[in-house]
């Protein structure tokens, strides 16, 4: 059988007449990355993913207690997002998402792991070398652009969450760990989110191209445990405080989680200053339909040093789901606009 495995068609940006290729580093974890990724890799050939690296849940968390490595599944994700449009990219992003699951044996061991989670575990074993093992895995899926972890040391994510006990008064809870804390917000509100250690650094590589970005891109994702961790890493909230890039943050399309009950978009943006006052950006994407009050969001962004674009970014069904052509057209505005 024939594949082909040719380049997907790149809808050029203008400089001054002249067509570019950005360089864009897109920054997050899960299913909020992939889609950033999905629309991205319509727009430029140079483009870094750099993936959260928290995650202790599921095939990712049995396979780092198991083997002490980076969880592998949002890299895994990043890496099926920039899979090639074509025979070659369909089959081997499917390969990579494909899970085991045996429903004659509940005990098998492989239930519950994703293809590219082993794969990449295996390159890792047999490399030593977390970015060279994520390098080899893009090599041979054909992926149009590079996935980096945001630390090569796995990380831990903490918080806190304020709740109302039997008499009405509040009080703290501990959270520990990226699944926990995912879903601890439907009980009260999430606070004094950090990472451990406290002192990991971030990668180098991750850092070098945030440096010589065009554009930072963070978000959409889950608030506290996708988008928040790039600004608890201090070496990464320097590096994207102090880049010449222009900066974009991506606003979800479903804002009420079990991360975030309660809290509105503009609280979103809140929760992104007090963490990281020293970070601003230049562009905030949002869809209208889903700001409940424009007068304060646009507020928020403003402090933040924001301009906001409102576009249709989600799927025609009404899911909370941003659609790949929708958000890249939204980018391709941004850029236009801005530049570099």
């Amino acid at each position: 059988m024939a594949f082909s495995t040719g380049p997907i068609s790149i809808q050029g940006l203008s400089r001054s007449g002249d067509q570019r290729n950005p360089s864009v580093v897109a920054l997050g974890g899960g299913h909020g990355l992939y889609s950033s990724l999905s629309a991205l890799r319509r727009l430029t050939t140079d483009l870094t993913a750099v993936v959260t690296v928290a995650d202790d849940g599921g095939s990712s968390g049995r396979l780092r207690g198991s083997f002490d490595v980076l969880p592998p599944g949002d890299l895994r994700m990043a890496l099926a997002a920039l899979c090639d449009d074509n025979d070659w990219g369909r089959t081997w992003r499917d390969v990579m998402q494909h899970r085991f699951e045996s429903d004659a044996n509940q005990e098998e061991p492989l239930n519950g792991h994703a293809v590219g989670n082993l794969l990449i575990l295996a390159l890792w074993e047999l490399l030593d070398n977390p970015v060279a093992g994520l390098r080899w895995a893009g090599a041979l899926l054909g992926a149009r652009g590079q996935v980096l972890p945001m630390s090569t040391v796995p990380l831990s994510i903490h918080g806190e969450v304020l709740e109302s006990d039997e008499s009405d008064a509040l009080v703290r809870r501990r959270i520990d760990g990226q699944a926990r804390l995912a879903r601890a917000g439907a009980g009260g509100l999430v606070t004094n989110v950090h990472l451990e250690p406290s002192d990991a650094p971030a990668c180098p590589e991750a850092l070098e191209s945030i440096e010589l970005a065009d554009w930072v891109i963070l978000g959409p994702g889950s608030w506290y445990t996708s988008v928040l961790p790039h600004l608890l890493l201090s070496d990464m909230r320097q590096a994207i405080a102090s880049t010449t890039a222009k900066k974009l943050l991506t606003m979800n399309l479903s804002m009420d989680t079990d991360e975030t009950t309660g809290m509105d978009a503009a609280a979103h943006l809140e929760v992104l200053g007090r963490y990281a006052p020293e970070v601003t950006f230049d562009a905030i994407i949002a869809d209208e339909s889903k700001i409940h009050n424009r007068q304060r969001f646009e507020l928020a962004a403003q402090k933040l040093g924001a301009r906001v674009f409102f576009s249709t970014v989600g799927v025609s069904d009404g899911r909370a789901v941003h659609d790949p052509l929708r958000l890249a057209a939204a980018y391709h505005e941004v850029f236009t606009a801005i530049g570099s």
